[in-house]
Parts: C-alpha cells; sequence; structure tokens
C-alpha cells in the first residue's frame, strides 16, 4: 500500500514503475551454476539497469528487513560482474511500513550494508517510517493518515529531484 501511495504522489512527469519479486525463485547457487539465471531475475536486473533510481519498500520482520526481498536482491545481484551494470551509482531510496509500533527503522537501517556492497547511490535527505499500518490505509490502500499522506508526497518529490539531480550531471 505504503509503495502504491508513493507511486501516486510522485510530481508530475515522474513516474514509479512498480516491480513485483513474486516470481523470483530462493537463491540456488547449484541452479546459477547449472541454469544460469531465471528469467524472471533477468527481467528484473534490465527493467533496474534502465532505471533512473530504485525506491525500494520494506516491511519489517523480527527486526529486520524481509528474507524474500532480501532473496531477490540476492539473485539480482548474481554474477557479480552484473553488479555495477545493475546498482553502481544508482539513486536508491528505501521507506516502510509495519503493522506493528516500531515503524521499519531496523529494516531500513539492516539495508544500508546491502546499499554499500551494490554501490548504490542512497538517499538519506527523506525517511518514512510507518507503523501501525493498519490504521493508515483503508481497505483499498488510500492513507486516510494526513500526516502521513504529506510525509510520503515530501518523500516523492524529495526522491524525485535527488534522481533528477543524479541525470543531470551525467548528461
Amino acid at each position: 500500500m505504503l509503495l502504491l501511495a508513493a507511486a501516486g504522489s510522485m510530481p508530475q512527469g515522474v513516474s514509479l514503475d512498480i516491480a513485483s519479486i513474486h516470481e523470483i525463485p530462493l537463491y540456488d547457487a547449484d541452479v546459477e551454476s547449472e541454469q544460469g539465471i531465471p528469467a524472471p531475475v533477468q527481467e528484473l536486473k534490465d527493467r533496474i539497469a534502465a532505471a533512473d533510481g530504485l525506491l525500494i519498500v520494506t516491511p519489517e520482520y523480527n527486526n529486520a528487513m524481509p528474507g524474500v526481498l532480501k532473496n531477490a536482491i540476492d539473485w539480482l545481484s548474481r554474477p557479480a560482474a552484473d553488479i555495477p551494470r545493475v546498482f553502481r551509482g544508482l539513486p536508491t531510496g528505501v521507506i516502510g511500513a509495519t503493522p506493528g509500533m516500531g515503524g521499519t527503522i531496523l529494516s531500513q537501517a539492516s539495508w544500508l550494508p546491502v546499499f554499500r556492497v551494490l554501490g548504490v547511490l542512497p538517499w538519506f535527505a527523506g525517511r518514512i517510517i510507518v507503523s501501525g499500518a493498519g490504521g493508515v490505509f483503508d481497505e483499498s490502500g488510500r492513507i486516510i493518515d494526513p500526516g502521513t499522506a504529506d510525509r510520503v508526497r515530501i518523500y516523492a518529490e524529495g526522491f524525485a529531484e535527488f534522481v533528477q539531480q543524479k541525470r543531470r550531471s551525467q548528461a
């Protein structure tokens, strides 16, 4: 729901392309060496490599990043020689929502060592940590809390500007 809210809050002229990790299998080095990179992984790698920026939206499970999302990044970083093509210097933001009261502070922090290995350009000027998500979104996934809606809009605008600045500096 937070991802959809972020997509809907992007400034005019900026789009957020939403991708799923549902088709990505559990990482298995034997599968990689015998069969190569699975098609859903390769497709997502190519989409990320072609993107101007990457926004990761994460819940928090047991005070850390969710395993399935980390698994997706593990596949996306294979083979290691692809890391520069897919991730190096890519403006990257991370936001999160959880039904718990702690927000996603620990989950977002657990991404930092991964970002370092990938060589992304993390955006630290904004933060979205939504706790008690069940009371923030309605049944259709829209934000019903005005303060959260404002924070998401401000974050989306700032992240979009960060991505556009990076793109302008490369031109």
